[in-house]
């Protein structure tokens, strides 16, 4: 790191007490530490990415500060993803038009991302080489799709076999009344190819069958990005398929109010039959004895608006955009679940206490095999 900076969105602040923060206010980001010597705190002043490592060192010297004890707090605060580089000619991989298009991203990846980097526009570049095949552009799917292109992953692929259909038009985002009996595919590439010159979208007009169908798919992308929900075994296909070809997948959708997101990592923990098979563990002498017989007959609706279809969309883009750049590092193999009717509840799910048989599909013991990147 040639000139090192404190990133302005982790800025210090110095509290009563000779205790500093740094980090923010967001939980996960933020931390206090004592400093009854406002040393560190005169660091962090002279850090505004003016100066090399070796220079703040010098710098702190003439305080009497400690040599090896500067370089050691300035790389203790690189380590935790408070710093980085200022040098101009990091970005020279990105075209100007580039740079302007991203900035904002490249400001909220840097806010998120934990690990020291060799450059400020580490995720953007990482998104740029990035391969990403979205199955399923409904609801979910048409608004991750959009995230993704618009967030500047360089190959975003979309794989849907129905028509446009005025039911659609109150949450499917990228979709108008005059697409109605159109490809979705067709017009996904078409709106998406709109809203980012710079990303290769393309598409396939096909329906998903079985773990096969995935593994042609999935092979050659760095995400499987799932937000079909039929028929109902689609998740354990593509958790068989990407297990097979190696394939980081995350999906997504809604129950009602309830918007879930999954991601997985083959070969770093439990897949997503372990957790499956540990939340019927968990329902266990609670099974279901009767259903309500007039709901034996009755049709279900798709019960979603355009809210719950962005956020669940949202979201499942947000978990791909983590597996292409690690920013921000969410841990893997599980999934995860927020209610919208009651704001503060969310929670997530995982193989967590498991009978510690093996999985008849991956192999694995499941319940201390976590990961994070």
């Amino acid at each position: 790191m040639k000139y090192p900076r404190i990133k302005y969105t982790h800025r210090p602040r110095l509290l009563a007490g000779g205790r500093v923060s740094i980090g923010g206010i967001v939980f996960g980001l933020a931390s206090e530490f004592n400093d009854p010597e406002h040393r560190v705190w005169a660091l962090l002043n002279e850090m505004d990415g003016t100066r090399t490592r070796e220079e703040l060192v010098a710098r702190m010297a003439e305080t009497g500060a400690d040599e090896k004890v500067t370089a050691s707090v300035i790389d203790t605060l690189a380590a935790a993803g408070h710093v980085e580089d200022a040098d101009p000619d990091l970005a020279e991989n990105l075209t100007q038009a580039e740079r302007d298009r991203y900035d904002r991203g490249r400001a909220f990846f840097s806010w998120v991302d934990k690990s020291p980097r060799s450059s400020p526009w580490h995720a953007q570049e990482r998104l740029r080489s990035a391969r990403a095949v979205v199955v399923g552009v409904g609801g979910t799917g048409a608004a991750a799709a959009a995230a993704l292109t618009m967030s500047g992953v360089g190959h975003v692929h979309c794989v849907e076999p129905d028509v446009v259909e005025l039911s659609n038009l109150n949450r499917q985002i990228i979709y108008t009344e005059s697409d109605i009996g159109r490809s979705k595919v067709e017009v996904a590439v078409e709106q998406l190819r709109a809203r980012n010159s710079a990303v290769a979208v393309s598409g396939e007009r096909r329906s998903v069958n079985g773990p096969d169908d995935l593994k042609q798919i999935a092979g050659g992308f760095d995400v499987l990005v799932l937000s079909a929900d039929r028929p109902d075994e689609i998740r354990y296909w593509a958790n068989e398929a990407c297990l097979a070809t190696g394939t980081p997948w995350v999906h997504g959708g809604y129950h009602g109010p309830q918007v879930s997101c999954g991601v997985f990592l083959p070969g770093t923990g439990p897949c997503y039959a372990c957790v499956q098979r540990r939340q019927t563990e968990r329902r266990a002498g609670r099974d279901v004895v009767a259903e309500w017989e007039p709901g034996k007959s009755t049709d279900p609706v798709n019960a979603a608006n355009a809210v719950s279809a962005m956020v669940s969309g949202g979201l499942l883009a947000h978990l791909a955009l983590s597996v292409i750049t690690g920013a921000p590092p969410i841990p893997a193999n599980r999934i995860y679940a927020h209610n919208l009717m009651v704001m503060d509840h969310a929670f997530a799910l995982s193989a967590s206490g498991a009978d510690g048989e093996r999985c008849d599909v991956c192999g694995g013991g499941g319940p201390d095999e976590t990961h994070e990147r």
